[in-house]
């Protein structure tokens, strides 16, 4: 029962594996103007069910208890959209000089310049027993501040493929992305109680769709003869996204926890899980739009499609420490609040 509970748990883990091997396989059957036609199915339908999903599941007033907490938003936002991408690029400036696959190195800066997730972040701060309501709010206007900020932040570091100009990518997004996720929210308001009766697994029909992209993505780099992804290279970016995780979630603890920052151990559980996770969700989609015919574009993903099962492994593995942390930090401070007994004459 144990080894079934844990298939159950990481089948989305294991999914990525079987659809790039599939890929491999018979890159055919998923490459533009192959069977599958993705350059429709994948480009348009695919990306707005999953943000259509997104809006249906996103439970607009659970954000509201947590809007005024503004110093914490600002913080996460600040560290996630541009401290986070700009570490990355300078550390990127040293490893240029290496000899790692350079595809893979602008993959790592794709990751920095990703939002929050909607979904991991949240359940690893629920299950520390951190502040959950400020790590919906901030991975929720995440989402929505990375439709806007995330393109620009790729083509910024990045630049585009010449063959897709700035205007197309934005009218794209919006009609993929934006569009979608308010057709999904004006929907849910009119079967809220239907959708709260039911719980449709919103999570796992969006991963399926991100399988589905995930697919078609490698087919067409296993369709070009072209590419090579060396075996040193992979290695090395696994060790520098652990390598990153870790430092940049003791980074956001150590700031977080200053004496003067006003946070308390559940605001800290938050901030350290939203600040460092990125989104495969919105991320892959978004590659998709802004790299559209890229020969490089799977070689780009590589390092996101790595970034996600680490972040959930590595968060995971540490809840434990944290929730112990969390709670004798509250102790504590109950302790230095209890009035002190009177001293007796």
């Amino acid at each position: 029962m144990g080894a079934l509970e844990r298939l159950r748990k990481d089948w989305f883990i294991l999914g990525i594996v079987l659809v790039i091997t599939a890929a491999k396989l018979q890159p055919d059957f998923g490459v533009k103007g192959g069977p599958l036609k993705p350059e429709i199915t994948i480009t348009y339908i695919a990306v707005s069910a999953i943000f259509f999903n997104s809006g249906l599941s996103l439970k607009t007033e659970e954000l509201t208890s947590a809007l005024m907490h503004v110093k914490l938003h600002l913080f996460v936002q600040i560290f996630t959209l541009v401290f986070f991408p700009t570490a990355i690029w300078l550390f990127l400036q040293l490893l240029s000089i290496t000899p790692i696959n350079e595809w893979l190195l602008k993959g790592l800066q794709t990751v920095g310049c990703m939002p929050p997730p909607v979904s991991s972040a949240v359940i690893l701060t629920k299950a520390v027993g951190g502040n959950e309501a400020a790590a919906i709010f901030n991975s929720a206007f995440g989402s929505f501040l990375g439709i806007v900020i995330t393109p620009l932040l790729l083509l910024l570091f990045l630049g585009s493929s010449s063959s897709v100009p700035f205007s197309s990518i934005f009218s794209q997004l919006f009609m993929t992305v934006v569009v979608p996720l308010i057709i999904g929210q004006i929907v849910r308001r009119y079967i809220k109680e239907w959708l709260e009766r039911k719980k449709p697994p919103f999570g796992a029909i969006s991963s399926c769709v991100l399988l589905m992209i995930i697919y078609t993505t490698f087919c067409d780099t296993f369709s070009n003869p072209n590419i090579d992804l060396d075996k040193f290279s992979l290695i090395i970016i696994v060790f520098i996204i652990f390598s990153i995780q870790l430092g940049f979630m003791l980074l956001t603890f150590f700031f977080s926890t200053r004496k003067n920052s006003g946070f308390t151990a559940a605001d800290t559980v938050a901030i350290v899980f939203c600040s460092t996770h990125k989104s495969l969700t919105l991320g892959i989609p978004m590659l998709k739009i802004v790299f559209e015919g890229y020969e490089h574009l799977s070689l780009i993903s590589v390092p996101l499609l790595i970034y996600h099962p680490a972040q959930i492994l590595l968060g995971s593995v540490l809840v434990p420490t944290i929730k112990s942390w969390m709670i004798s930090r509250q102790k504590a401070l109950k302790l230095t609040k209890q009035p002190k007994a009177p001293v007796k004459v």
